[in-house]
């Protein structure tokens, strides 16, 4: 027997609470299934499981909101084994973190289409409120989301509590007043010839379709991610007063939420992956980061943070190293100026690369070596 917990999606979470279970006992999971949504002060996030197994009991109900640690299902290890008809011997041998108690196991999952799913996330709505769908066997179909969220046919339940951008200010305040206060930082820039960049981009995407070009920020991301080959002493985690660094690069990409707030979700070997990949990626990761969509694992795996901020006007960036992460890597907007080339004033364009990093880990020579890494792989783009 095996406990699933409430996860901390980030430094900045407490607490959590149980949206939606995707699952009931005596199902079988394995790892990476999603087993259920949590709402967190950036969002609904679908929670994956990392265990295989038979979901024994659930332990929180929907709608309770609980602190991280806390157990919210057991899940038994033995292969086909029958769920236990009671956890009383379970809960006596926790600790620290209490059980709480059995919840009744809902009467059947929850049927809906994954359209319907989709629409319910992007209008914030509990599909769970709709009190019957029209379906096959009552499942819940796009139109019966739609005929809710007009109001047409209401529950006589109170309505789910959306996302809350106070909320979500505040714990960005509290996880970056702690980074500040807690990580020593020190700040680097480098300013960086994007002419080849440029160039090969223009060609490459004057050969794609619309959905198959990609934007600058691609190249960033991974000449980014290719650096810390170099210097690894920036990827990883710094905990109980030590370094652990990374064996994979996985870089939490920061996305701007409509509305305002900001959430990094890791685009996963991102090294290892093409450019038309990280594209795909990037557009995924944004789509759903807007829509509410992310998956636990998305913000408990980055390695390291890269912002971008050129879109939005700004010529350079001094990043806020997110915990326990030890870097983070802004580009600013590329501007025009001028260069020196072989000796003769041109006008390139350019952009500011910085870099703020943790001083317990790394120092400014280590921080200097990966910029240069950086503006270097930038000049041969074809090869990134």
């Amino acid at each position: 027997m095996s406990d699933f917990k409430m996860p901390a999606l980030g430094a900045d979470m407490e607490a959590g609470t149980l949206v939606e279970w995707l699952v009931r006992p005596g199902d079988r999971v394995k790892s990476g299934d999603v087993v259920a949504v949590v709402e967190t002060q950036k969002g609904a996030i679908e929670v994956e499981i990392f265990q295989q197994g038979v979901v024994s009991n659930i332990l929180v109900p929907v709608g309770e909101r609980v602190p991280v640690g806390t157990v919210l299902a057991q899940i038994d290890g033995a292969r086909g084994a029958a769920p236990p008809p009671s956890i009383e011997p379970a809960i006596a041998a926790l600790k620290p973190a209490p059980l709480r108690p059995i919840v009744a196991a809902p009467s059947s999952r929850l049927k809906i289409t994954p359209a319907a799913r989709r629409r319910a996330t992007a209008l914030s709505l509990d599909p769970t409120m709709i009190v019957k769908g029209t379906g096959v066997e009552g499942s819940i179909r796009l139109a019966d989301v739609e005929t809710y969220a007009s109001g047409a046919k209401l529950a006589q339940r109170p309505a789910k509590k959306g996302l809350d951008l106070s909320q979500m200010r505040q714990a960005i305040a509290a996880a970056m007043s702690h980074s500040k206060r807690e990580i020593p930082h020190y700040y680097l820039t480098e300013m960086v010839d994007l002419h080849a960049a440029s160039t090969w981009i223009e060609q490459y995407n004057a050969e794609k379709s619309p959905v198959e070009r990609i934007l600058p920020a691609v190249l960033f991301l991974k000449a980014a991610a290719l650096a810390l080959r170099e210097q690894p002493q920036l990827n990883g985690a710094y905990e109980n007063g030590a370094f652990t660094p990374a064996s994979d690069v996985h870089v939490g990409w920061a996305i701007a939420l409509r509305g305002g707030g900001l959430i990094a979700p890791a685009i996963r070997d991102t090294d290892r992956k093409s450019l038309a990949e990280l594209m795909a990626a990037m557009r995924d990761l944004v789509e759903r980061a807007r829509r509410g969509n992310l998956r636990s694992s998305e913000l408990t795996s980055p390695t390291i943070t890269v912002t971008s901020v050129g879109d939005r006007g700004a010529e350079s960036v001094t990043g806020i190293i997110y915990p326990p992460q030890v870097a983070i890597v802004g580009f600013g907007r590329a501007v025009a100026r001028p260069w020196v080339v072989d000796g003769r004033i041109e006008s390139c364009p350019l952009v500011t690369v910085s870099l703020a990093a943790d001083h317990r880990v790394t120092d400014g020579h280590v921080g200097g070596l990966y910029l240069a890494a950086v503006a270097r792989l930038l000049q041969e783009p074809e090869k990134l």
